[in-house]
């Protein structure tokens, strides 16, 4: 663990450049974190309780972490991850810490690794490597550090220096525990984001369902055309009034449609009576997300695409343990053809903020910094999910710089459910941004005046921008 309390982590160590990097990165490194998009429990923040033992905290519900070990043999049941059916898993805390403590080894080399003893290290004071001979006295520094005041939710909000962060709730949440975080008089920023994949994606399980629910909640008429996008944008309206500035659409592809609204009412006819066209389906998703770029046009929410991921690939888990298991693998995926009939809708639009994200690496260059190089409603979400790690935002910031630049990206967004790492994963990409600036400077390809005013704007201008926050 010594490495990672290292001052020159992820810093080159030529001379130069390295003095830079650590100028650049002392300038950044206590700037608040706005986490604009991400998947943390609201219920934390709400009931401000003490989290469970450190297992439940860091290991069950990181599919990071149980995707490796899974692909190593290890079952996910003997990682406590609970079934669908309630069958019996692994409940106890210690047993679960060891057995990961056991085939820690497995993510050497991984950002996983990085934000984990990240974690261990600045949260919980522990310099020790994790082994097996250390697992329990691990476990019983973090256990008790757990049960004391300032570790619940809103002390290390406050603690990480979080501005404001973002959750994401599906289209049929009450959002109850925005409310009672609002109610509390606590003073943590917490807003929520739309996702309302559950009603707009046919092959979402229990989909008609889902749509009589919508208009049970918004008294509107879901077995229309007409009344179905209403009910959304008095939805939009009702998690704007708890602070949402952004949708998120988790789409299997980029594709969009630009539907005569006759053609759109009898698409939805179709599907609403459950059409099993696999054409019909991928068509509606694809009108969709047109109809939800207009209603950002029109509402201000900002608009984020995160296509390219084979969610549940494996069947057998998905029916087993449900959604995010480790089991959404990135595709292939086209942008150019797949954006333009949205572009050509709103693509013009300069009010309107549409982020896109990608799994697909190759299309940084040939696709992603063209378009949003030159579309003024289109800017570049970070590297994302499986490009969340320091050689993954190299490439992201050396493909897309040179023609998208660095003012059509939105910073850096944590995207994650492990609330303890947001502070690890934030300092390193302010560490990546900072080394490549210095890079820039040492090329003589940027001042130095210029690469501390881009350091602030990586590190928490931008994203506090285009999120409208």
């Amino acid at each position: 663990m010594a490495a990672l309390t290292d001052p020159d982590l992820l810093f080159a160590a030529e001379a130069r450049s390295l003095s830079l990097a650590r100028d650049l990165y002392a300038a950044v490194k206590d700037l608040p974190i706005v986490s604009p998009h991400g998947h943390t429990d609201p219920r934390w923040y709400a009931l401000n309780e003490a989290f469970p033992d450190p297992a439940q905290l860091l290991i069950v519900p990181d599919h990071y972490i149980f995707r490796m070990l899974f692909s190593q043999g290890v079952l996910l049941e003997e990682l406590g991850v609970p079934t669908l059916d309630g069958s019996l898993v692994e409940t106890d805390g210690r047993t679960i810490w060891r057995r990961f403590a056991e085939h820690y080894y497995l993510f050497r080399g991984t950002p996983t690794r990085l934000w984990f003893d990240h974690v261990l290290a600045h949260l919980f004071g522990i310099e020790e490597p994790l082994t097996v001979a250390t697992a329990d006295r691990h476990y019983d520094t973090i256990a008790t550090l757990l049960q004391r005041e300032d570790y619940r939710p809103r002390a290390l909000f406050e603690r990480f220096n979080i501005e404001v962060i973002a959750t994401t709730e599906g289209a049929l949440d009450n959002l109850r525990w925005h409310q009672m975080i609002r109610d509390s008089g606590w003073q943590g920023r917490v807003v929520t984001a739309y996702r309302p994949d559950a009603v707009v994606d046919p092959d979402f399980e229990g989909f008609s369902a889902n749509l009589d629910r919508l208009g049970d909640i918004t008294g509107c008429d879901t077995g229309t055309w007409a009344g179905y996008l209403a009910a959304h944008r008095q939805r939009r309206a009702f998690f704007k009034s708890f602070g949402a500035t952004s949708s998120d659409h988790g789409h299997p592809t980029a594709d969009t449609a630009n539907l005569s609204d006759a053609a759109a009412t009898e698409l939805f006819n179709r599907i609403r009576r459950g059409s099993d066209d696999e054409r019909e389906r991928k068509l509606f998703r694809a009108q969709m997300l047109t109809e939800m770029a207009k209603m950002s046009r029109d509402d201000g929410l900002v608009l984020q695409i995160h296509p390219g991921s084979w969610r549940n690939h494996s069947p057998a888990i998905f029916d087993r343990f449900g959604r995010d298991k480790g089991f959404d693998i990135p595709t292939r995926t086209d942008y150019v053809t797949a954006l333009k009939p949205l572009l050509d809708c709103v693509g013009l639009e300069r009010d309107l903020t549409v982020i896109l994200f990608t799994l697909d690496e190759t299309s940084y260059a040939r696709e992603l910094a063209p378009l949003a190089g030159v579309y003024p409603a289109l800017k570049l979400g970070p590297a994302w999910w499986f490009h969340d790690s320091p050689e993954g935002m190299r490439r992201f910031r050396e493909m897309t710089t040179e023609t998208a630049g660095f003012y059509n990206t939105v910073g850096f967004n944590d995207d994650t459910r492990a609330f303890p790492s947001i502070p690890a994963r934030h300092d390193v990409a302010r560490r990546v941004d900072c080394a490549y600036l210095a890079r820039l400077v040492t090329e003589h390809r940027l001042g130095e005046d210029e690469a501390h005013e881009l350091a602030q704007e990586l590190a928490y201008t931008l994203a506090k921008k285009a999120y409208r926050l």
